[in-house]
């Protein structure tokens, strides 16, 4: 999907949810901001432009944590959150006891504490994208990158992997993320940005974009918004559009 008129700001500390149908262009907005594609225009993360940096560079901003990424070894659940410090140590460097034990605090912060030892590959899916999620955060990067994160988990732990990361974006963390859940996003996103065909639709607070309007000509479905006792948005899908 090629994106086309495209322009947003986001500071420190700032959650962008990214919305829009299958095909919107919310993978290929993530990509090119991760340095991963290339594109016409300017992406600049702290003034400097992304196609400009090093991988190595780039790998020290920026964390991206996919659906599913590709597993090329068997690695221990230890050995690939350890990854995580590569953008920032000597290739040949050889972990510490006190890398070890950070990545044994940041595994028990995602909900895997005592896995260090187990297979990546007999994990399940959900367990595997929050050791993926272990990773980005070990990385510390000035921003993460999530692309539909909860896709694999259960409502437990997408609720917790989704408080873990605003708890950072609380610390100063700068998070864009693409969702499909507009529930799920409206709750943490600090501003939502809707694609639909390559193009914005709409971005600001959850409240200004979600609208039952928006949500008939975007997602073409026809919903009752409502406003939750604790403040959040819920919505009541009645049929298509």
């Amino acid at each position: 999907m090629v994106l086309q008129d495209l322009s947003l700001t986001l500071r420190a500390g700032e959650w962008l949810g990214v919305l829009g149908p299958n095909g919107a262009g919310k993978s290929t907005l993530l990509s090119a901001i991760g340095g991963l594609i290339p594109y016409a225009g300017s992406i600049r993360i702290a003034g400097d432009e992304i196609r400009d940096l090093s991988k190595r560079a780039l790998a020290q901003r920026i964390a991206f944590v996919r659906q599913s990424a590709p597993l090329l070894f068997d690695f221990t659940v230890e050995e690939l959150v350890l990854l995580g410090l590569n953008p920032t140590r000597s290739l040949l460097s050889i972990a510490t006891r006190e890398d070890r034990d950070l990545a044994a605090a940041t595994l028990e912060s995602v909900d895997l504490g005592g896995f260090q030892k187990r297979s990546v590959m007999q994990l399940s899916g959900g367990e595997r994208q929050r050791v993926f999620l272990a990773q980005a955060l070990l990385q510390r990067p000035s921003l993460l990158l999530l692309d539909e994160p909860t896709a694999h988990l259960d409502v437990h732990h997408q609720y917790s992997f989704m408080d873990l990361v605003r708890d950072r974006v609380e610390s100063g963390l700068t998070v864009v993320s693409a969702f499909h859940d507009l529930e799920l996003s409206s709750r943490y996103a600090s501003q939502l940005c809707v694609l639909d065909r390559g193009l914005m639709q709409r971005i600001g607070s959850p409240r200004d974009v979600v609208t039952e309007d928006l949500i008939r000509e975007v997602f073409r479905m026809n919903a009752i918004r409502t406003e939750t006792n604790d403040g959040h948005l819920s919505f009541h899908f009645t049929s298509p559009n």
